[in-house]
């Protein structure tokens, strides 16, 4: 068995599409219509999103987050920052040597960013 996507639901596939595109470096994949709603998939270094349109979703999920691993944390706040984002959390710095920060998506979903002690 192999892990194919992960799904988000958000209000406005446009507004989510051209923050992961332009702001995190995701190309598109694909687009599908299914049932009458717009289902796109994003790509970025082998990791597939779907990012599916519904009214209707949670303004926030405080249960889940994507977290991407970056070479160089500092580096990533930087250009976050340089592109309009301030950290919705963090800097921190964990026990085991990890390094992490948080931002809110289009959508209000949480992206971590970490910087795991060997990629120092």
């Amino acid at each position: 068995m192999f892990f194919h996507h992960y799904a988000l639901e958000v209000r406005n596939v446009s507004a989510t599409k051209e923050f992961y595109q332009k702001i995190l470096g995701f190309a598109e994949e694909d687009g599908i219509s299914y049932q009458g709603k717009v289902i796109d998939f994003l790509l970025l270094d082998g990791f597939r999103m779907e990012i599916l349109e519904n009214k209707q979703a949670c303004a926030k999920n405080d249960r889940t987050h994507l977290c991407f691993e970056v070479r160089n944390l500092d580096q990533k706040i930087e250009l976050m920052k340089n592109l309009g984002h301030l950290p919705s959390e963090g800097p921190y710095q964990l026990e085991n040597g990890w390094k992490t920060v948080f931002y809110i998506g289009p959508d209000e979903e949480t992206i971590e960013f970490l910087q795991n002690r060997l990629s120092i």
